[in-house]
């Protein structure tokens, strides 16, 4: 999905930093005259320090020492790497002198090796490597003079996706040591013209006159690859080398119109104060949709690079970051989706990301937040079966489960987890919230086994929102897998249900389990009843829910679903127009 350039310090001069020319050459190197650099790395929970720099002779070393190693030992390791080093050179001096016909000149003496504070006061040859080797000192071999540059920005990996859509926003993977992506400088370029024409690699020139972490490419780019230029930096304005990055293949031509395009009209702004834009969406995991089931079966109408995962992540960065949302709960996430794009995308607009993996699954849930609004105060994730066989919160429905063998086999049988944050104001700390999601057993014979999961999560919740965190008002967001017919919803929109409901027996008598149960909580879904939050070619219907605490919230604004006629535009979702075979659910909610 990315096409990667990994990166460590380079050992450059002064200058490395700066960018290029706007022509988008290679950064330049070291100034004439002007004082090299000393990089080290100092990471208090590693035993070692790196230390990098290039001898008068134009060799490189790096060089490994224990933290705790005083100073002394390390500058007669350098002392001794020098003089080899001066030795080497004047011995290729002699042998080009002899060849010459030259008098040889009389061999050097080996250079002094000494370190000063910024102060200009001499280290202490006793002083232990971590603390000697600090931003600012001089190190001294001989008449060369290295300033020492202690943990500087450095780029670890700088990547872009694979695929690049006309108007869809590229959001590139920026990993950084010392140094933060808000704190970078961006620069990006465009092909002058198609390598095909040029023979073999075009110029490149600079695409866009603001210097931003995302960049849309325009319609006008279409057929020309991208080119990004990454300048590390820190909050104190340090600044590392550059790396750049160019992209496997060229921008091509977006879908057009899109199922969430009218509905970014109502969310083109972050809500204000006091108010929380909520967001619920099932993006259906590549590992799902890329089966021949899912291609043959389950979404024979879709085009088959509309199923593609570099082409719906592109589809599903611009729906989210177009949301402006302040809590963004997805279900079916990819692990390497959340690490590789989803995180850093949503990262460039401001949302910090959580994940939570199912048990043995390589997808799980992932829970966003603004961090300019909220802050993590705690996490809470189980797993259902895990809590069910060991939390005793849990013991009087594990008692009660224990009459009902088979059933009990099947709930912990299933990989569901829940995924909990409490959250706090960033401008009101006395406001914080309990922020729940999950995705429920799919199996549409699955009542049962959905009512004993929702039973373990609303005890779970319960928990956390009365004991922990007294009168924490909740949102519980997720794919449950229920209609509004369901006993699952009526449970949890009702606050009880009855040993006798229905659903105990949706898979028949061999696997009934009669049993009541109930919550504390006073729950509505904040969306409403929507005649189908799910659309395939084989079944739609609502199962996507934002459940709030009526008694703190209330309903703002129901952001409206696509209209009939964009979800079967094609047929039926996914498709070229929307990623998913869900529809995100949106509110803006506020404090009571």
């Amino acid at each position: 999905m990315w096409r990667s350039l990994r990166a460590a310090p380079a050992l450059r001069g002064p200058a490395a930093a700066a960018s290029s020319s706007s022509s988008g050459g290679g950064g330049s190197g070291s100034v004439p005259g002007a004082m090299e650099r000393a990089v080290v790395r100092c990471v208090p929970s590693e035993p070692k320090l790196s230390l990098q720099f290039v001898l008068p002779d134009g060799s490189a070393k790096h060089m490994q020492r224990d933290q705790e190693e005083p100073l002394g030992r390390a500058l007669a390791r350098i002392a001794t790497n020098a003089a080899k080093g001066h030795a080497k050179a004047a011995k290729k001096s002699k042998k080009a002198r002899a060849e010459g016909g030259a008098a040889a000149e009389p061999a050097a003496a080996v250079p002094a090796v000494r370190l000063f504070s910024r102060d200009g006061e001499a280290v202490g040859e006793e002083v232990p490597n971590a603390a000697a080797w600090q931003d600012g000192a001089v190190l001294h071999i001989g008449e060369a003079r290295y300033r020492v540059e202690r943990n500087p920005p450095a780029l670890t990996e700088l990547r872009l996706p694979r695929s690049l859509l006309a108007g869809f926003p590229v959001c590139p993977k920026v990993s950084a040591e010392f140094a933060a992506p808000q704190h970078c400088l961006f620069r990006w370029f465009r092909e002058q013209r198609p390598a095909a024409e040029a023979g073999g690699g075009g110029a490149w020139v600079e695409a866009a006159a603001a210097a931003e972490r995302v960049f849309t490419p325009s319609n006008a780019l279409v057929g020309l690859r991208l080119k990004l230029r990454c300048t590390p930096g820190d909050g104190a304005q340090r600044y590392g080398p550059p790396r750049e990055v160019e992209s496997s293949g060229p921008v091509e031509a977006g879908p057009g119109a899109c199922t969430f395009d009218a509905r970014h009209l109502y969310t083109g702004k972050v809500c204000g104060g006091g108010r929380l834009r909520a967001v619920s969406y099932n993006i259906l995991a590549d590992v799902y949709a890329q089966t021949e089931f899912s291609r043959t079966v389950l979404y024979p109408y879709c085009a088959p690079y509309a199923l593609e995962l570099d082409y719906r992540q592109n589809l599903l960065q611009k729906e989210l970051a177009g949301y402006s949302a302040d809590l963004v709960c997805l279900q079916e996430v990819d692990k390497s989706v959340f690490a590789d794009s989803l995180a850093p995308a949503l990262d460039a607009f401001g949302l910090e990301g959580l994940f939570k993996i199912k048990e043995k699954q390589h997808e799980g849930l992932a829970t966003f937040y603004r961090r300019d609004k909220l802050s993590l105060l705690s996490r809470h994730d189980i797993a259902f079966s895990e809590a069910l066989l060991s939390d005793a919160l849990h013991e009087e429905l594990r008692e009660r489960l224990a009459a009902y063998p088979v059933v009990q086999e099947k709930v912990l049988q299933r990989s569901s987890v829940l995924q909990v944050s409490v959250l706090q104001s960033a401008t009101d700390p006395s406001r914080k919230i309990c922020v729940a999601n999950t995705h429920l057993y799919w199996h549409p014979k699955g009542g049962n086994i959905r009512l004993i999961q929702i039973a373990i999560a609303l005890s779970h919740i319960k928990h956390i929102a009365c004991d922990l965190y007294p009168s924490i008002p909740i949102i519980f967001c997720g794919d449950f897998n229920s209609t509004p017919s369901s006993g699952t919803y009526s449970f949890i929109n009702s606050g009880s249900i009855a040993e006798d409901h229905e659903d105990w027996v949706s898979n028949g008598e061999e696997e009934r389990c009669n049993m009541p149960l109930s919550h504390p909580f006073k729950l509505q879904s904040a969306c409403g009843e929507p005649a189908y939050t799910n659309y395939v070619g084989g079944f739609h219907g609502c199962l996507d829910y934002i459940f709030i605490d009526k008694n703190a919230l209330e309903v703002e604004q129901v952001i409206p679903l696509p209209s009939h006629e964009e979800v079967t535009t094609h047929q039926a979702l996914p498709s070229v127009s929307h990623p998913s075979d869900h529809i995100a659910l949106i509110c803006d909610l506020k404090w009571k």
